[in-house]
């Protein structure tokens, strides 16, 4: 199941699991597996990536970071077929992401002896790409009809637990969510805050955003390991923020209410 109506549907370059986690999603929904086991199989993964990279195995790494992805496009597709919706999944996969992301980092920065300052700067580009995305992606699902809402678009007060969870999971992630991800929620709401008063982003806006997801970002990382280039690739995250300011010009200049069909 989507997370968009099939009208409001784009070209997501960042969603390329998406296919292969629907496939085993239907085998496994008439299961005892959980959406929340597969978060930790997926954060399994990552892990096990991130050994890889340390030890030189690039190509394998690339696999699983490219395997890494896949699953974490299951999570939410199988909770969604079974219609149980949880805080506690969507927080954790956040978490899980967010530190995926410093650990493969880290990783890259250990084996290749660049500067300290070089990896947190590539840490931070590749965070605040991600959520400028998912900025644009949670108010077009929003404003989709049927389009899923266990993400909020300002993420501002712990959200009350569904009944198939537990209240305690939910405040102790989204905390944990709060504290990871707040800086980049506020940087990227202060450069686009009118962004939710559009109710319409034309797909190809959202395809050129989709170059900022996650499932995106990883696939690059992916190449840039299998191709001997780890070199560059901290100071690559770091330069790929530019195209931010188009898109934020593209959308503040081309893309507001008074220009878009009713």
């Amino acid at each position: 199941m989507s997370k968009l109506s099939s009208s409001e549907k784009f070209f997501d370059l960042s969603d390329y699991g998406r296919p292969v986690a629907v496939s085993v999603v239907k085998r496994l929904s008439d299961t005892g597996i959980t959406p929340v086991q597969i978060t930790l199989i997926f954060g399994l993964c990552g892990l096990f990536a991130v050994y890889l990279i340390l030890n030189g195995f690039y190509i394998t790494a690339g696999i699983f970071l490219i395997l890494k992805s896949i699953i974490d496009a299951m999570d939410g597709e199988l909770a969604r077929v079974r219609k149980t919706p949880s805080f506690t999944g969507r927080y954790l996969d956040s978490v899980f992401d967010i530190i995926l992301n410093f650990m493969f980092v880290m990783a890259v920065w250990s084996v290749t002896g660049q500067s300290i300052w070089m990896a947190l700067a590539a840490f931070f580009s590749i965070q605040l790409q991600g959520t400028f995305y998912n900025y644009y992606y949670v108010i077009k699902r929003h404003f989709s009809a049927g389009g899923d809402r266990t993400s909020s678009i300002f993420e501002l007060d712990t959200p009350t637990a569904y009944p198939n969870e537990s209240q305690r999971s939910v405040n102790v992630l989204f905390l944990l969510y709060t504290i990871f991800y707040s800086l980049f929620d506020k940087i990227v709401y202060s450069l686009d805050r009118k962004a939710s008063t559009v109710i319409h982003f034309p797909r190809w806006f959202m395809t050129l955003c989709s170059l900022y997801g996650l499932g995106f970002q990883l696939l690059v990382f992916a190449l840039l390991l299998a191709t001997g280039n780890i070199d560059i690739l901290l100071p690559f995250f770091v330069v790929y923020s530019i195209f931010i300011p188009f898109l934020l010009i593209i959308r503040k200049v081309f893309l507001t209410e008074r220009n878009l069909p009713g």
